[in-house]
């Protein structure tokens, strides 16, 4: 990888075409470990409360990494940090599959957040810059294409762990497949001129740190969809091995096709509307899977929770984008800050109240997190 070469010349189209690919990448590394999360956890015979504890780690992992990116992209740009970021997060799923007890799965976790969100604020940034281009909303559809490769993150791991392939086999394919993607397209990536002026790491303003808030809320939805509905579905729904990942791969899709519809629905019905609406969704289905834990009832509520989430962070990320007082990458981080805290503490918080009460106790309050996001949604100016 020669970061020093001149950029080369493309089109508005290219550049489009080459971020959402980055995003298919980032999707396809998350959410390969993402399916694997209840093979490992029998692999190391870990109980519930003992799983919230090391997932706890990945969140610490990426909230460590929030004023790292923020500081760095302004010193090599979002381009050189993307490449080198999106190969640390796909090495590093690799050693997850390596990881023989639990000091060193913690560990692995620690780097998998931080290069995850490193990749993160790096993508989104490139995909500010393509949206500028266009002159019209279209970054949630680059999300949509991450959630598209949960989608098939997920499909390929229920694959799988039906043929019962281990983990550390999955993910060095996964790998592969990653850097040799990379090699190949990274160098269309648009070339933006490192700075060091300015603070690295700043607040939002008020009208984002609430927006920030709602993002919170849902994010603590999201991560409870890909920590644990493959387990909820084993040890609730009592579904068969062979479809455990059904709930998250019916998640996943809807999720995706809420996010390629978002930017024309927010446009159409204004972005508190659209929050509004994404709130109810989730608390929806996350009750119907709840009070029915059955197979078809709890897809059914999965599917819903998809559509719900689906255009919370992307709306949350296009407003810190487009600020007049820093930088894209800069804004993007500090926003991330408030929003991420969700991905901290929703995953162990399941884990602990799984252990004292029950798993489905924990689905409850996650639903209550839901409608969190239309209740501040309501409140706030936006």
């Amino acid at each position: 990888m020669d970061t020093a070469l001149p950029p080369y010349h493309f089109t508005r189209t290219t550049l489009r075409a080459v971020v959402g690919i980055m995003f298919f990448l980032a999707g396809l590394c998350f959410a390969s470990w993402a399916s694997r999360i209840a093979t490992i956890q029998q692999n190391l015979k870990l109980s519930d409360a003992a799983l919230g504890g090391v997932l706890f780690s990945l969140p610490v992992g990426l909230v460590c990494s929030l004023p790292f990116s923020g500081w760095i992209i302004t010193r090599i740009g979002s381009r050189n940090l993307l490449i080198a970021s999106l190969i640390m997060y796909c090495c590093t799923l690799a050693t997850l599959g390596l990881a023989q007890n639990t000091v060193q799965l913690i560990a692995c976790l620690l780097l998998f957040g931080f290069s995850s969100n490193a990749v993160n604020i790096s993508v989104n940034t490139q995909a500010v810059a393509a949206e500028e281009m266009y002159g019209r909303p279209i970054l949630a559809s680059f999300h949509g294409l991450w959630s598209l490769a949960g989608f098939t993150g997920a499909a390929i791991g229920t694959f799988m762990i039906g043929r019962q392939v281990l983990p550390l086999h999955h993910f060095v394919m996964i790998m592969m497949v990653v850097l040799l993607t990379i090699l190949i397209t990274a160098r269309y990536l648009k070339f933006d001129k490192p700075t060091s002026a300015g603070p690295a790491f700043v607040m939002p303003d008020k009208s984002l740190i609430k927006l920030g808030l709602i993002a919170f809320c849902s994010m603590i939805c999201e991560g409870a969809m890909f920590d644990w509905s493959v387990i909820y579905f084993k040890k609730v729904v009592l579904a068969p091995r062979e479809i455990m990942g059904i709930g998250y791969t019916a998640f996943m899709l809807t999720m995706a096709s809420g996010r390629f519809i978002a930017d024309w629905f927010s446009h159409r019905f204004g972005l508190k509307r659209t929050l509004q609406v994404s709130g109810l969704l989730t608390a929806t289905g996350l009750s119907i899977a709840v009070i029915f834990p059955h197979v078809y009832s709890a897809v059914a509520g999965f599917l819903l929770v998809g559509f719900g989430v689906s255009s919370v962070v992307p709306l949350a990320y296009s407003v810190a984008g487009k600020s007049k007082t820093m930088s894209p990458g800069v804004a993007i981080a500090a926003v991330s800050t408030i929003s991420f805290t969700g991905f901290l503490v929703g995953p162990p918080v399941i884990g602990f109240i799984a252990g004292a009460i029950s798993l489905r106790a924990s689905f409850t309050l996650i639903a209550l997190m839901g409608l969190c996001v239309t209740v501040f949604s309501t409140k706030a100016k936006l």
